[in-house]
């Protein structure tokens, strides 16, 4: 029986993909706080000094919404680049 390592099996591939997520990751945490700072001040542009409540909600609300789906983007490049998709369509 021929036992192959493929995808995350691989250990050297593995960290290969888990880097590659990190730094996707990475780069959208950054997007999303550059994103958050763009309107921050496009904000109090508008509206004059802002609470620290709307701060902190539109840290949460944009930085989070861009940070969670760079994430869950990136799972899905980790999953279907790592050979899960197709592992789940072959019958063994």
């Amino acid at each position: 029986m021929d036992e192959r390592r493929t995808g995350l099996n691989d250990p050297d591939y593995a960290a290969f993909a888990w880097q590659r997520f990190r730094t996707i990751l990475a780069w959208m945490t950054t997007a999303g706080a550059a994103c958050s700072a763009a309107v921050m001040m496009v904000m109090a542009q508008l509206q004059g000094p802002l609470h620290l409540v709307t701060l902190l909600a539109i840290l949460g609300g944009v930085g989070g919404s861009v940070t969670m789906a760079g994430a869950l983007m990136g799972l899905a490049f980790l999953s279907s680049g790592s050979g899960h998709d197709e592992d789940v369509e072959r019958i063994d």
